[in-house]
Formats: C-alpha cells, sequence, structure tokens
C-alpha cells in the first residue's frame, strides 16, 4: 500500500472521530491541506529509508500551515521544495486562522529540525535518501481560548480511538518505508511508535530530544544535542 493510500485511510478514521471540551477546534491538515502534503509524500516518501522520524502532531503555525511534519513556511517552501494552495478547516479559530504559505509567524521546531537538515546535509535529495519525517497524530487540538492541547491530554476515551488509527497507520508507514530504524522526536512519539510497532522486532528504536522552545534544553543548542543522540543511535552524520 502506498503511502498516499495509507495516508487517506488514516485520514478517513480520524475525521471521524469527535472530541468534547475543553477541545473547541480540530484542525486535519491531511485534508484542508492535503495538495501540500500529497506533494510532500510523492516526492520524497519513496523507500526504503534508513531511519523515519516520527513527531507527536502538526504545530499551529508549522504543519497546520503547510500540510508538512515540522512545516516551518519557509524551509518548507525553499528547502523541502514543496508549495501549494492550503485552503480552510471546516471550523477555523478565530485566534489560529490558517493562512498557508503566507503565513508569517514561525514555527520554532520546525525551523530547528529543518534548519538542521539543511545545514547537515546541504539538499533535500541527501537528506531524504536516508531519512522520512511523519507525524503521529495529523490533528491539531485547540480550547476555546486557542491554547493548543497536545494528544496525550485527551480523555481516555476519545484518546483511544485516535492512537488506534493512528497506530495502525504507522505500522503500514513503516511497512512501506521498510526502515532499519524509527526514531521519535520526542519521547511521546517514542513511546507511541513501541506501542504501534511491537510485531517488528527486528526494527530499531529510540528518540532525540524534541526541538520545542519549551524545552530548556533544545534552547541551549538543539541540533549539537540531537546530532550527539542520533550518533548514540548509530545515525552515521
Amino acid at each position: 500500500m502506498s503511502l498516499l493510500e495509507i495516508t487517506k485511510r488514516l485520514r478517513r478514521d480520524v475525521d471521524a472521530l469527535t472530541f468534547a471540551p475543553p477541545v473547541t477546534h480540530v484542525y486535519d491538515p491531511l485534508d484542508y491541506a492535503w495538495r501540500a502534503h500529497s506533494l510532500y509524500l510523492e516526492r520524497w516518501g519513496n523507500g526504503p529509508k534508513e531511519a523515519v522520524f516520527v513527531g507527536m502532531n502538526p504545530g499551529p503555525f508549522g504543519m497546520a500551515q503547510t500540510g508538512v511534519p515540522f512545516g516551518e513556511v519557509s524551509l518548507v517552501r525553499d528547502f523541502v521544495g514543496v508549495t501549494a494552495r492550503v485552503d480552510h478547516p471546516k471550523r477555523e479559530h478565530p485566534k489560529r486562522p490558517v493562512e498557508g504559505f503566507a503565513c508569517t509567524r514561525s514555527e520554532v521546531s520546525g525551523a530547528r529540525f529543518w534548519g538542521w537538515a539543511k545545514e547537515r546535509f546541504g539538499t533535500p535529495e541527501a537528506f531524504f535518501s536516508r531519512f522520512f519525517v511523519i507525524n503521529y497524530c495529523p490533528l491539531v487540538f485547540m480550547e476555546e481560548s486557542g491554547k493548543n492541547r497536545t494528544p496525550d491530554k485527551l480523555p481516555a476515551a476519545e484518546r483511544e480511538p485516535l492512537y488506534a488509527a493512528c497506530d495502525r497507520a504507522l505500522g503500514k508507514m513503516v511497512d512501506a518505508l521498510a526502515p532499519q530504524q524509527v526514531i521519535g522526536i520526542g519521547a511521546f512519539a517514542e513511546q507511541r511508535a513501541r506501542a504501534a510497532l511491537t510485531e517488528r522486532p527486528s526494527l530499531r528504536m529510540g528518540s532525540i530530544l524534541h526541538p520545542s522552545p519549551a524545552s530548556p534544553l533544545a534552547n541551549r543548542g538543539w541540533s549539537k544535542l540531537a546530532e550527539a543522540q542520533l550518533v548514540a543511535l548509530g545515525i552515521a552524520l
């Protein structure tokens, strides 16, 4: 099954779910930013890969705007090489408008991750010949205030069907990309990858520090810390 087919199934599965307050708005960039996301999959999602990086879920100024994981606008456009028209979610939060590639807000995590990839590998071809990046959960959850709510903070009755859909998709994506290793970007992504991929005992798994500005460690030089962790996981840089 191709990544496009897997992702379309994931989109159908998560769009059928419902979420209650304090979540008031749910964005699915696999829907309204499908043009950009499908370009990303078609251009760079050809296996096999040495490793697959897995993030948690879209950031409000990253994948929520561009449809690409860790999707800082300038780097998605100028390094990853993806740009496309982005529509709007069905219910848009007034404090979190989707402006697509016209968004001027910076996604710090994405700037750090793709900025590192550009600095270390030089070209997207060099990076994607070895690696691919996906998000475990494709949805953005927002409260009435506009505050982001991460998937792990959802109540169990909402979290479990969401995880079931995301686990199934992650397993199929890993089978399609045939990596030697899956690397969580942050502890949550590693935990979910381990839970979803238990039937693949030969697959190596680990994690690197999340590049979020909420992390004091990441703010003290994320790229060097992440590179040291990658080397410890056996990734040659």
